[in-house]
């Protein structure tokens, strides 16, 4: 009796031990060792996290974190567009002729009057033709009454080009210029000079009209529209405009035409408009080459 009564005594004992034990170091129901608590969170390859007890620190660990790498983007870089898009356009092409115009011709190479704001004894001797530029620019000389403008048009290849239509174009009038009229000629005029085409710039819509001219004493014909020119057939066509009272500021317009193109050209003096000036009523002088100086020219 003595003996029952022990053993159920220490079987209460192992019993209550055993439910003071924590539940996590209960044994399994297979009878091993205590269970350690599985770590927590989802999404972690088994064996992949080690729990550390309290109050260690976690060991590095063994296999190196991945470096991150900046890829580049997939989407392409915005391209810059263009400056006003559709409005560029090509160059234009260059005409097919060139041209040069010289507005210091004289009638039958010397007949020529300028209007100057100096008294006779400031202005120098008439120039030889071939200075006429400088001679009127120094003096800031405009062309009296008329302006001859010797106009030379040449092809830039062996294509022929068309010169279909000239025109003029009067950009400002205003009353003549105040001043004197100084003859050029010297005597030496009577002659008819060549004259191609001929403009009236006191018309309201003055045209260059093609009129038959004299070439010293050797009538020449009307030269008249079309016309062909090319790189070994330059043409030079002479053009006088006129006026009796005004100071007239023109151009000229030259059509052209060739291998189905076609196209407008100016032609002015350097950039600027030709200027002509009336001298109906201007005190008009011719050099005396005995005297040297300039007298009043009689009629």
């Amino acid at each position: 009796m003595l003996v029952a009564l022990a053993a159920a005594c220490a079987l209460l004992a192992t019993v209550g031990s055993l439910s003071a034990l924590p539940d996590d170091r209960r044994p399994s129901a297979e009878g091993g060792g205590p269970v350690d608590p599985a770590p927590s969170g989802s999404g972690s390859a088994p064996g992949s996290t080690a729990t550390t007890p309290p109050g260690r620190t976690p060991p590095p660990s063994s296999s190196p974190s991945p470096t991150t790498r900046t890829r580049p983007s997939s989407s392409p870089a915005p391209r810059r567009k263009p400056a006003n898009p559709g409005t560029s356009k090509a160059p234009a092409a260059s005409p097919p002729l060139t041209w040069s115009a010289d507005s210091q011709a004289w009638a039958y190479g010397c007949g020529h009057d300028y209007v100057i704001a100096r008294p006779p004894d400031q202005v120098p001797p008439p120039p030889a033709p071939q200075d006429a530029g400088t001679w009127a620019a120094t003096q800031a000389a405009v062309h009296g009454g008329e302006t001859l403008v010797e106009l030379s048009v040449q092809g830039t290849s062996g294509t022929a080009v068309v010169l279909t239509a000239l025109r003029v174009r009067v950009a400002g009038r205003s009353g003549p210029v105040p001043g004197n009229a100084y003859a050029m000629d010297q005597g030496c005029g009577g002659a008819l000079t060549p004259r191609y085409f001929d403009v009236d710039l006191d018309k309201d819509r003055p045209i260059a009209r093609a009129v038959a001219g004299n070439d010293a004493g050797t009538p020449v014909p009307a030269v008249r529209m079309p016309y062909r020119v090319s790189a070994s057939d330059p043409e030079v066509l002479l053009v006088t405009a006129r006026t009796a009272g005004c100071d007239c500021r023109w151009y000229l317009e030259l059509d052209w035409s060739s291998q189905g193109r076609t196209g407008t050209v100016r032609v002015d003096d350097h950039g600027r408009p030709f200027r002509t000036s009336g001298i109906e009523g201007l005190p008009h002088y011719e050099y005396d080459t005995s005297s040297r100086g300039w007298q009043p020219r009689a009629g």
